[in-house]
C-alpha cells in the first residue's frame, strides 16, 4: 500500500516521543528532523515538508504541549491535522449541476489509467443511485473507444461514440443525447498524450467550450511521484482543474504525489484508485488518509468497506448458524470470500487502529486466503458439512487437489473446529445468562 515506508517510519519517530514523560524543544526539533527525511523519502515535494515541518514545529513547541500531561501525544494530534490540512482538510465532492446532465471531462497522459478510471467513476455513481453514459472522445489512440465499450460493459453503463469523427462535435452531441434520454451524468474520456503539447491542450480546450463540464478531472499515476505534481500543475495552468484522481495509490508507491498535490496546484485530490478492479475507486479523505500514515486506523472506510461488500441477508442467516451450532466449512468459505471483497488483509488491517501490516510479528499473507479457500474447494459437499468423516486417505486426497500438505489441511481442519469450540461456549453463556444463573460483571 501507499504511505507503508513513510508511515513505519513516522510511527517509529512517535513512538519514541510517546516514551517520554516530558518533552525538551530539542525533542521536538530532533523528531522533525526525521519526519523531514521521512517525507523527503517519500518524494514530497520539498517546499511542501519545508512549510509542514515549520507549521508543526511552530505549534509543537509551544508552552500547551511542553506542560501537557501527554506530550508525545499531542505532538501526534498536532501532526495528524497538518497532514489533514496538506492534503485539503475535508472530503471534496463532484460539483453537481443543478440541471441535469452533469458533464464530468476527464484529462490526463497516456498510461495514467484515464479510460479505465472513467468505467471506475461511472460504476461508483450508478452504485450511488445515478444514471450515468460514458463519451468516447479519444480517437486517436488505437482500440481506445473498444475499450472504453469493455469498461461500460463491465459496469452495466451505455457507452456514446460516433467513431473517428471531431471529438469536440461528438461531445456536443453526447450532451445533447443525454439530456433527451435523461441520463443525469456525462463522463467524457478524451484523449491523452505521451506528454503536454499545445495540440493536446487546445482539443481539450475547445471541448471545454464546447460543452462546459461541471468538473474537469485529472487522473495522474501516483506512481510517478514529483512528476505526477508538475502534470497537474501544468493541466491546472492551461485547462482549469476541479479535482484530481490518483490511479495505483493501493501499489508500491511512495506516496509524495497525494502529499504534495493540493498544497502545489491548490486542487483537491477528489478520487484515488485503490486496484485493478472495476470497483476499486474510493472517494479521497484527508483525515482518514493522515490517520492511517500515522497507524491510528480509519474505522469508518473499513465499516463502508463492509457494508458495500458483505450481504446483510447472508450475515443475518451466518449469525443464525452460529447460535445453532450449524456453522459449516461452506459458511466458512462464504465469509472468507465475502472478505476478499473487501480488499487485501494488510489493507483491512491497516484500516483498524494499533494494527500494522505485521500482526504479532507474522506477516499477513493473501496466498493464506487463496490456499484455505482451495483446501475447502477441494472438499467433498458431505465433508464441508461434517468435517468429522476427513480421515487419513481423504486429507491425502485433499492435499493433492488443492496442491497443498495435509499438514496444511489439518491446519484447517483444527483451526475450524478451536473455532466451532469457542462458538459453542459463547453461545452456552450467553444462554446461562438469559436464565439468570450466569451474569457478566456489566450485566
Amino acid at each position: 500500500m501507499a504511505f507503508e515506508g513513510l508511515a513505519e517510519k513516522l510511527q517509529s519517530t512517535f513512538k519514541k516521543l510517546t516514551g517520554k514523560g516530558k518533552l525538551s524543544e530539542k525533542d521536538v526539533k530532533e523528531a522533525m528532523r526525521e519526519v523531514r527525511l521521512a517525507l523527503l523519502e517519500a518524494d514530497v515535494n520539498f517546499m511542501v515538508v519545508k512549510d509542514l515541518i515549520k507549521k508543526i514545529t511552530e505549534r509543537a513547541v509551544g508552552q500547551e504541549i511542553m506542560e501537557s500531561l501527554t506530550p508525545g501525544q499531542q505532538v501526534i494530534k498536532i501532526v495528524n491535522e497538518e497532514l489533514t490540512n496538506l492534503m485539503g482538510g475535508t472530503q471534496s465532492k463532484i460539483n453537481i449541476a443543478s440541471k441535469p446532465p452533469t458533464i464530468i471531462m476527464m484529462v490526463g497522459l497516456q498510461g495514467a489509467g484515464k479510460t479505465t478510471t472513467a468505467g471506475k467513476l461511472g460504476g461508483y455513481l450508478k452504485r450511488s443511485g445515478k444514471k450515468p453514459m460514458l463519451v468516447a472522445c479519444d480517437i486517436y489512440r488505437p482500440a481506445a473507444i473498444k475499450q472504453l465499450q469493455v469498461v461500460g460493459e463491465k459496469v452495466g453503463i451505455p457507452v456514446f461514440d460516433r467513431g473517428q469523427k471531431d471529438p469536440v462535435q461528438i461531445a456536443a452531441e453526447a450532451v445533447s443525447y443525454a439530456a433527451k434520454e435523461q441520463y443525469d451524468t456525462v463522463i467524457i474520456d478524451t484523449a491523452g498524450r505521451l506528454h503536454i503539447n499545445e495540440e493536446l491542450m487546445d482539443e481539450l480546450r475547445r471541448i471545454k467550450d464546447a460543452v462546459k463540464p461541471h468538473e474537469i478531472l485529472l487522473v495522474v499515476d501516483s506512481m510517478t511521484g514529483q512528476d505526477a505534481v508538475n502534470v497537474a500543475q501544468s493541466f491546472n495552468e492551461k485547462l482549469g482543474l476541479d479535482g484530481i484522481v490518483l490511479t495505483k495509490l493501493d501499489g508500491d508507491t511512495r506516496g509524495g504525489a497525494a502529499l504534495s498535490v493540493k498544497a502545489v496546484t491548490g486542487k483537491p485530490i477528489k478520487f484515488v484508485g485503490m486496484g485493478e478492479k472495476l470497483e476499486d475507486l474510493e472517494p479521497f479523505y484527508p483525515d482518514r488518509m493522515a490517520s492511517r500514515i500515522l497507524g491510528m486506523g480509519d474505522i469508518l472506510s473499513l465499516i463502508e468497506k463492509a457494508q458495500a461488500s458483505i450481504d446483510e441477508k447472508k450475515a443475518r442467516e451466518l449469525e443464525k448458524k452460529l447460535r445453532s451450532q450449524q456453522f459449516t466449512l461452506d459458511d466458512f468459505l462464504d465469509q472468507l470470500q465475502q472478505i476478499k471483497k473487501m480488499g487485501s488483509l494488510s489493507d483491512i488491517m491497516g484500516m483498524i487502529p494499533g494494527v500494522s501490516k505485521k500482526l504479532a510479528g507474522i506477516e499477513l499473507d493473501d496466498r493464506q486466503l487463496v490456499q484455505t479457500e482451495a483446501i475447502i474447494q477441494s472438499m467433498t459437499r458431505e465433508e464441508r458439512s461434517n468435517p468429522s468423516i476427513i480421515n487419513g486417505s481423504r486429507r491425502k486426497r485433499i492435499a493433492r487437489g488443492s496442491g497443498t500438505t495435509i499438514q496444511d489441511v489439518n491446519r484447517l481442519l483444527k483451526s475450524f473446529e478451536d473455532f466451532r469450540k469457542m462458538m459453542k461456549q459463547m453461545s452456552g453463556l450467553e444462554k446461562a445468562a438469559k436464565k439468570g444463573r450466569f451474569r457478566f460483571p456489566f450485566f
